[in-house]
């Protein structure tokens, strides 16, 4: 896998060397010139992609993660029972295409390792070589992505960071069964667009959703294979130039949720500028990783939930249906099931338990069907 990377620089590695002895550039294990690292079992494999090439803004742009990776250097180590590695830069590709198939690789590589992918990018149309990671792998695939737009784009048209949503719905193998967007902003989404998204029964959950309830983005984060975090995201008082946006404080939140996810295998943050970048962005940025870790080392396996003695089974009558509802007597976290024709493919049996919320819950006790219940149901029955 190591052939689509270039080693982490010398100049990075005398830097963590020179760090106390309790941050994580001194706990990290790097791929350099002199070392090659032996991926363990659960590992979590940091790398960055140099490209934004497809990013109409970012083409007088040259990219550079040291920034970042100081940063990331220079904070402490938590209480975590994993290795981490940083295994340096995958270079801009002859074609972005190129550097897509680098990205899908490296990330199969890594999973047939069962290491986990933290990718920092530059345009998020990298995270088309992300999905296409899955493609061997059976059953279908949830993305969640943390952004102020759909980026459904025009699939007849190259694809783009604006578009690269629309060419992983209809490229084949059509390996998506739901993507949800967390955090978008309506004057950056076209009427066409939200209206394209309702007919696919895909999610999406304005800024003021999220930012005013950030406990229900869990469950959402809960049901992820791949979560993208888009830096746009961000209010320009923490990262960038967008007025409105993501608190620091809430988009750390939301990556530590993605990785407390059992269900989350791969990690990527995009749109990295470091031309209009300043150190608290480089911070912001190295802090997301760490939360993201901090999530992992939290994580408590729950699979089989509805088969082992250690949960509360709630049945509401809803209209004509019957919604089962599960909550954990250990974490006190909530499930819903949804029911579905024998007939139906089996690869989404996974998908019969959807999380939720206790508010979904009380909605449903009230007679209101919820929508994420909805819309999977929906998908289900296509």
């Amino acid at each position: 896998m190591f052939e689509f990377l270039r080693p982490v620089s010398s100049e990075l590695l005398n830097y963590a060397t020179g760090l106390p002895e309790h941050t994580l550039g001194r706990q990290l294990n790097f791929y350099s010139a002199e070392t090659v690292p032996e991926l363990k079992e659960g590992g979590l494999v940091l790398f960055s992609v140099i490209e934004n090439r497809n990013n109409p803004n970012g083409l007088l742009e040259k990219l550079n993660f040291d920034g970042i990776r100081k940063q990331f250097y220079r904070l402490a180590k938590g209480n975590w029972d994993v290795e981490i590695y940083d295994v340096g830069n995958i270079l801009t590709g002859e074609t972005v295409n190129d550097t897509y198939f680098a990205v899908k690789e490296l990330t199969k590589a890594l999973h047939k390792n069962k290491c986990m992918p933290i990718m920092l990018g530059g345009s998020q149309d990298l995270m088309y070589g992300q999905y296409r990671a899955y493609d061997p792998e059976a059953g279908m695939v949830n993305i969640v992505n943390v952004d102020a737009c759909f980026d459904l784009g025009n699939v007849d048209e190259p694809i783009s960071n604006q578009s690269y949503l629309g060419k992983i719905v209809v490229d084949q193998p059509y390996n998506l069964f739901n993507y949800t967007n967390l955090g978008y902003q309506s004057y950056y989404v076209a009427p066409e667009e939200l209206d394209l998204l309702n007919r696919m029964f895909f999610d999406g959950f304005r800024l003021g959703e999220i930012a005013g309830n950030l406990k229900a983005a869990e469950p959402i984060m809960r049901d992820a294979n791949i979560v993208g975090i888009d830096c746009n995201s961000v209010s320009s008082a923490y990262y960038g130039v967008n007025p409105n946006g993501f608190t620091g404080r809430e988009i750390c939140a939301l990556s530590r949720y993605a990785g407390i996810s059992n269900k989350v295998t791969s990690f990527g943050i995009y749109e990295y500028n470091s031309d209009i970048c300043y150190p608290s962005g480089d911070q912001l940025i190295a802090q997301l990783v760490w939360y993201f870790i901090e999530g992992v080392s939290a994580r408590w396996n729950e699979s089989g939930v509805v088969e082992t003695m250690d949960v509360i089974h709630y049945q509401v009558p809803v209209n004509e249906e019957v919604v089962s509802f599960y909550k954990s007597r250990i974490t006190e976290r909530w499930w819903m099931e949804i029911t579905y024709s024998s007939r139906l493919n089996n690869n989404l049996i996974s998908n019969a338990l959807l999380p939720c919320t206790y508010e979904d819950y009380i909605e449903a006790c009230d007679q209101i069907l919820p929508e994420r219940w909805y819309n999977a149901k929906m998908k289900f029955e296509m």
